[in-house]
């Protein structure tokens, strides 16, 4: 638990990457995004880049990976300052790209992938926590 105020991001976070791969018969899961986190107002805005076409997918389809994602990076974010109340959060996320797999791809990894995104950003910016986060299911 943090005992002292701190904010995050402490400073932009860019190119962090989140894998969610559960490959353990059918059905499997499997999600790859980039994002940036740059200090903002308090808070938490998203937006993604422009990478609107992924070869095989209607813009619908890769939307709701895309809101996904977001809804993902929200959740673990809001647990943060729950978990953490010397914490606060003033960040915009910007997810810059996605790569997908044909079949295992699917809204929910792509929101575990936006959860682990946050993880992975905190971890780049503060260290690895005192205590192990719950699993990703």
């Amino acid at each position: 638990m943090t005992t002292e105020p701190r904010t995050f991001p402490p400073r932009p976070l860019s190119a962090v990457k989140a894998v969610y791969a559960r490959q353990a018969g059918c059905p499997s899961s499997f999600a790859l995004a980039v994002a940036d986190f740059e200090p903002w107002v308090e808070g938490v805005a998203f937006e993604t880049a422009d990478m609107s076409t992924v070869p095989g997918w209607s813009a619908a389809e890769v939307s709701e990976l895309h809101e996904a994602f977001g809804s993902g990076v929200r959740e673990e974010l809001a647990e943060l300052t729950t978990l953490e109340p010397g914490t606060t959060v003033a960040v915009a996320v910007v997810l810059r790209s996605i790569k997908v797999h044909e079949v295992d791809s699917h809204p929910r990894a792509f929101h575990r992938a936006g959860r682990q995104a946050v993880r992975n950003a905190l971890v780049e910016a503060f260290g690895p926590p005192t205590t192990p986060w719950p699993k990703l299911y």
